[in-house]
């Protein structure tokens, strides 16, 4: 069972809720695993605070040139879709972080100038918060792709009977990734006009998946109910609702668990837990 929590904006309370999921699970169902997949702002386990047990490095190959072999055809730039490779009069260039590592350009090179080499894009770790298996994606700083990162992720961390994913926020090619094999996508979101506006986003990528969603409404009392209205209208129950408190605010800003102080957050917390159990 994959569950995935993603919010169309940043800001909403996803990973205050998909931390406290995933603890409540570990200490009520066992087997539970927890995967940070916001792999450029990894910071979920400044709040689950795990002792890491393993570390690896990842790569990615990427084409590089054989010196005084190239003939200067140009099939490998024709074929490259993203000016990953540049052919001169003297020399072609490639940019590695352009390259989308398909392999294309060393299929077509009649010459066999190109050859695919490793490059190291960022860090897997993975260790343990009591029952909890953590796992987490750090993307190296200047690197632009983290869909690669992130797919190593998911098929990198130990199965759990329960996999709770934290995505990245907004609709790019990495919530894409974070996304893909969920058995349940939990929409976060607030009552605000950013909200909404990004919520529909959110739910125009879950439906282009294929995937069963729900939602949890943080900060309910603090604007309308147009985004009630919407996701009635789009046929997406509200699981749960999360007040503001300041309380709340306080104890996550500190790198607290809002589950251990806050009866709103378990509440939501147990109804997301009961509906999780429901789609599994």
């Amino acid at each position: 069972m994959r569950v995935c929590l993603a919010s169309g904006k940043g800001g909403t309370g996803k990973t205050l809720l998909a931390t406290s999921l995933a603890m409540h699970l570990a200490r009520h169902s066992g087997s539970v695993t927890y995967l940070d997949a916001d792999v450029e702002e990894p910071n979920r386990f400044l709040f689950l605070r795990p002792e890491i047990k393993i570390e690896e490095r990842m790569a990615v190959p990427v084409p590089a040139l054989k010196t005084g072999v190239c003939s200067g055809c140009g099939e490998c730039r024709r074929l490259c879709a993203y000016g990953a490779i540049l052919d001169l009069e003297d020399r072609v260039m490639v940019f590695p972080e352009l390259c989308h590592s398909c392999g294309g350009c060393v299929l077509v090179c009649p010459e066999k100038a190109l050859e695919e080499v490793p490059r190291e894009i960022g860090t897997l770790s993975r260790g343990m918060s009591g029952s909890l298996t953590c796992c987490e994606g750090r993307l190296d700083i200047g690197e632009t792709r983290a869909a690669p990162l992130i797919e190593r992720l998911l098929g990198w961390a130990p199965p759990g009977r329960v996999e709770v994913v934290d995505a990245p926020p907004g609709t790019s090619c990495s919530v894409t990734a974070a996304l893909r094999g969920a058995d349940l996508l939990v929409l976060v979101t607030e009552p605000t006009p950013f909200g909404l506006h990004d919520l529909r986003l959110a739910v125009e990528l879950g439906r282009a998946m294929g995937l069963g969603m729900v939602a949890v409404i943080n900060r309910s009392d603090l604007g309308g109910d147009d985004v009630r209205e919407y996701l009635a209208g789009e046929g997406i129950r509200v699981v749960a609702e999360i007040p503001f408190r300041r309380e709340i605010a306080a104890v996550y800003a500190a790198g607290g668990l809002c589950l251990d102080s806050s009866s709103e957050v378990l509440a939501a917390v147990e109804a997301l837990a009961e509906e999780v159990a429901r789609a599994g």
